[in-house]
């Protein structure tokens, strides 16, 4: 079994992510399970993976999906990948109803 879409670290969610730059709007498209049995988020962003602006873009729309300031979402790791791990800061229950919504 793989990891999950999402754990708690403190007051901060992790949510691993599947990024696909270059798309032909800014969207989430749900979870996804992975052939290692993992489970991402799936989004597209229209920004290329050039100097950051895809990462912003992500970061944008996460922001602005789940109501929080863009402030409190964060790259954990994948910065040139495509397989990223977000942390978002706030009320863990409170970030998991919204992204639950996402869902």
């Amino acid at each position: 079994m793989g990891a999950p879409l999402y754990r708690q670290a403190g007051k901060r969610l992790l949510v691993n992510l599947r990024v696909t730059p270059n798309a032909g709007a800014d969207r989430i498209e749900g979870s996804e399970m992975r052939d290692d049995g993992s489970a991402v988020l799936r989004v597209r962003v229209k920004a290329v993976p050039d100097r950051g602006k895809a990462n912003d873009a992500v970061i944008a729309l996460l922001a602005r999906a789940l109501a929080v300031p863009k402030s409190s979402v964060t790259l954990v790791s994948g910065e040139t990948a495509r397989l990223k791990t977000i942390g978002i800061e706030g009320d863990p229950d409170l970030l998991l109803q919204r992204l639950q919504g996402l869902l």
